[in-house]
This record gives C-alpha cells, sequence and structure tokens, in this order.
C-alpha cells in the first residue's frame, strides 16, 4: 500500500479545501471521518491521514441493510489499524425501529444521527463525509427533475449542522465538493486499495442511479456545469435563510415547548413555507421534511393538518402544536 504524504499536492489541495471551510485548525481539534469503504470516502481517509495525522478518527455506519455491510466494516477496521487510524462501527439499536418508506431517506436520517452521537461520545469538532462535485450535480439535476425550489437546487452546504442531530456539538464538513470521483478513484487506486462495492449504485430503480447514467451518456448535461449552477442558488439560498431568520424572530411567538404562533400576514410565500417548515422541525426534530407541500397548502387556505405529530391550523394566526395522540379501541 502506497498512502499519499504531506508533500503530495493532492493533500496540499486537499489541506487548503479544509482550510477554508474550517479557519486555521487549533492543536487540540479533531475531525471525525464518515467512511463507507467506497472509492470516494476510502480517498477522504488517505488525504486526512496525510494532512492531518494523528488527530482525525473514523466510523462506519452499518445500516442493517445489506448483509455485505458488516465486512465492508471490517475492511475499514483493518484499513484503519494499518494507518494508525481509530475505527469505530456505528450500527442501529431497536429504538431506530423498522425501515419503511423511502428506504434511502430513512438510512440518511439513521447515518447522520449516529454520526452525531459518535462525534459526541468522542469530543470530535467535526464530522467529514466525502461528498464531492458530482454528487452536488447529480443531487441538481434530480431535484430539478422534481421541480425543487431554490433550497432543494443550492449546493450542499461546505460547512453546517450535522442533519437529523439537533443535540450534535460537532459540525458538519464536506471537504471534496470541489472534487470529482475519477480524482478520487486516482487516489485509492494509486494506493494499491480495492474499495467496496454497493450493489445499490448500479440499481437502476433509484433515481440517482439513473441520474448518473444520464448524465454519463448526455455530454450536455456537465457535471461541473451543474455544480456551478448549484453553488449560485447556494447564494441564493443564504439570503432566503437570512430573511427567513428574520421572520422567525419578529413573526413568531412561543407558548411554552409545545406551541407556536406564526404571524405570516404579507411575507412572501418563501418566507411562509420556511417559517412553516422550522415550526413543525422544532415540534418535530425527527420529521424528514416530507409532506411540506400538502399542509402548506391547507394552512393558507385556511385549514387544518397534521404532520409529523405537529397539529396546524391556519387562519389570521398559524398556529402549531403537538398533536393529542390518538387512542385506540376497546
Amino acid at each position: 500500500m502506497s498512502t499519499p504524504n504531506a508533500n503530495d499536492p493532492t493533500v496540499a489541495r486537499f489541506g487548503e479545501d479544509l482550510t477554508a471551510l474550517t479557519g486555521p485548525l487549533g492543536a487540540s481539534a479533531r475531525i471525525g471521518l464518515a467512511v463507507s469503504g467506497g472509492p470516494d470516502s476510502l480517498a477522504l481517509l488517505l488525504l486526512a491521514q496525510a494532512a492531518l495525522p494523528g488527530r482525525i478518527g473514523t466510523a462506519t455506519v452499518d445500516h442493517g441493510l445489506r448483509k455485505e455491510a458488516a465486512e465492508e466494516a471490517a475492511m475499514v477496521g483493518r484499513l484503519c489499524r494499518k494507518l494508525g487510524v481509530p475505527h469505530m462501527t456505528l450500527t442501529k439499536d431497536r429504538s431506530d425501529g423498522k425501515r419503511t418508506g423511502n428506504v434511502q431517506a430513512k438510512a440518511r436520517m439513521l447515518r447522520y444521527r449516529l454520526l452525531g452521537n459518535w462525534a459526541n461520545e468522542e469530543g470530535l469538532d467535526f464530522i467529514a463525509t466525502a461528498h464531492h462535485r458530482d454528487d452536488v450535480a447529480e443531487s441538481f439535476l434530480m431535484r430539478a427533475l422534481r421541480g425543487s425550489g431554490v433550497g432543494g437546487l443550492a449546493r450542499m452546504s461546505g460547512c453546517g449542522p450535522i442533519p437529523y442531530s439537533p443535540d450534535a456539538k460537532a459540525r458538519l464538513l464536506r471537504p471534496l465538493l470541489n472534487w470529482n470521483r475519477a480524482e478520487l478513484a486516482k487516489i485509492v487506486e494509486e494506493a494499491g486499495l480495492v474499495a467496496a462495492d454497493d450493489p445499490s449504485n448500479a440499481d437502476p430503480r433509484y433515481d440517482r442511479v439513473r441520474v448518473r447514467e444520464l448524465l454519463r451518456r448526455e455530454p450536455l448535461l456537465e457535471a461541473e456545469a451543474l455544480a456551478h449552477a448549484a453553488r449560485n442558488l447556494a447564494d441564493a439560498e443564504g439570503a432566503l435563510a437570512w430573511a427567513a431568520e428574520l421572520g422567525w424572530r419578529s413573526r413568531v411567538e412561543r407558548e411554552g415547548a409545545a406551541e407556536i404562533q406564526v404571524d405570516a400576514a404579507d411575507l412572501p410565500v418563501e418566507i411562509q413555507r420556511r417559517l412553516v417548515a422550522r415550526a413543525i422541525c422544532t415540534l418535530s426534530p425527527n420529521w424528514d421534511g416530507d409532506g411540506l407541500d400538502r399542509l402548506f397548502a391547507q394552512i393558507i387556505a385556511g385549514g387544518t393538518a397534521t404532520l409529523a405529530g405537529v397539529k396546524a391550523s391556519g387562519g389570521e394566526m398559524w398556529c402549531f402544536g403537538i398533536a393529542p395522540a390518538h387512542r385506540g379501541h376497546h
């Protein structure tokens, strides 16, 4: 195995991209890496180990969805031992329940929740994932085909809170957003490593796989251009988020821990929508974002609807509260 070293140009580039997100790292700062065993995350591991020796830890999430996942986690563990990097396999517990509905969305929620808990337990300052430019392009096109708004089309943030982990103290980093899939695969190949092969990455039942094939076939759909468009929309998203924050501070009242009132009169529709989403997420932190359009339409019409255990009603003031539990028939 021939791994990159501190003098390698790719390591210097990685270090610059990382510092652009974090600023100068203090001597005690520690970064956790989410490493699945695929080529992208293995490249992240190799680059981070060379750039930050002794200051990283790794975790592999086994969602319990594939029998091969345990061996892939073990493979990452063996590689980490060779590199002298701490490694842990994170698995769901019984409280996570049975996976139903959108399996990939549920797996994503579980992954971030487990990583956030791990970061707290290990006292990590950051969690880094291996999302790259091709991921940004694929996500942009997928969401455009679904009719997403600015927030959905904007490029994923390079640094921000860990999703679905409101108690996590660490920040989420995506230091490879300016790298492409081929560059990362080359790093792994030159190190003499064989990455894990997740068969779902070639399963046409998944939207991302079909979009990836479309990008491969159609030269006009250039990943770099799509990623650039997503980056521009991220600036617009920042402006909308700023306006929504002002709206939350000036138009929202809290009645204890279980009730929120929103004065949405004369606000732009997009700001109204964001305030509704924030109210639901505040009262139901594990909400996955599904169902917002239906509920929003009913509130605007002055009606009442329930979503993710939150009862919402329209009118002069929009009210949100924890929905009463359904009582079974005896």
